[in-house]
């Protein structure tokens, strides 16, 4: 494998693991890190979140990542899994910044 893919892949394991922190330290997830599976829900019958813990989530993702999402960047579909975080955490930090972005 590629060295390059192989770094990308160990910064989103890395990532996945900071959101698995988030849920279990901020949200109080009473699971195991590695129970929290990337691909399963975080609300309805996943992990059972509400739009109170989505509000919290963000703003403990935001902590954790030293990063801040645009007002509306977190809708529905970036909100649905642990993968899908990780990959929206992914985007904001490997966004362009300054006077130069976009």
């Amino acid at each position: 494998m590629r060295e390059d893919m192989m770094k990308a892949i160990a910064r989103r394991e890395e990532v996945v693991s900071g959101v698995r922190q988030v849920l279990i330290e901020g949200l109080g997830v009473r699971r195991a890190p590695d129970e929290i599976d990337p691909d399963a829900p975080l609300f309805g019958t996943g992990l059972g979140l509400d739009s109170v813990d989505a509000v919290e989530l963000v703003v403990g993702l935001e902590a954790k990542f030293g990063v801040h999402f645009a007002q509306g960047y977190m809708h529905r579909r970036l909100l649905r899994t642990v993968g899908t975080l990780a990959d929206a955490v992914i985007a904001v930090l490997d966004a362009p910044r300054g006077p130069d972005a976009a």
